[in-house]
């Protein structure tokens, strides 16, 4: 994968954190980013997780759930002790990760924001989500993304 890292597996490696590359071909036309890779990659799609950031009170801030569902706004809120969460704008979200839509990892972000990762991800060994770019996943144990994130675990999928 030389010339090909991301931020999310520069910190991977700087951390020496354990986890493994999955790469796909990206199709532009395909509805859903996460179903797509679970479909390229012969995955159960609830162990492929999606990266989204909302706004949160005015702070951005990231939900990682199942492609499978749907973010719990008020769930999330109440995680990081917010009052109200809307989905975030993709430029704000784009800028304030680093990463394009479809791309953005929970890790390696530009600007580091809070981040609440989806219960259920505890009862997988791995799970996957975006390595930083789109046609990218990195599969890596749920207490290691919890750490590396500093994030808070809560059930925030719908």
């Amino acid at each position: 994968m030389a010339g090909r890292g991301t931020p999310a597996t520069a910190l991977l490696d700087k951390q020496r954190v354990a986890h493994t590359l999955h790469s796909y071909d990206h199709d532009p036309r395909h509805e859903s980013y996460g179903l797509e890779a679970a479909e390229a990659l012969g995955l159960v799609p609830g162990r492929v997780f999606k990266t989204l950031v909302v706004d949160l009170d005015g702070q951005l801030a990231v939900g990682v759930v199942p492609v499978t569902g749907q973010l719990d706004l008020k769930a999330l809120a109440a995680a990081l002790k917010g009052k109200k969460a809307k989905m975030a704008e993709v430029a704000a979200a784009e800028r304030a990760t680093g990463y394009v839509a479809g791309g953005i990892s929970p890790l390696g972000q530009k600007k580091r924001l809070p981040v609440v990762l989806d219960a259920s991800a505890a009862e997988f060994d791995t799970i996957f989500c975006s390595a930083g770019r789109r046609g990218l996943e990195v599969e890596i144990a749920p207490a290691d993304l919890t750490r590396l994130t500093g994030a808070v675990v809560a059930s925030i999928s719908a």
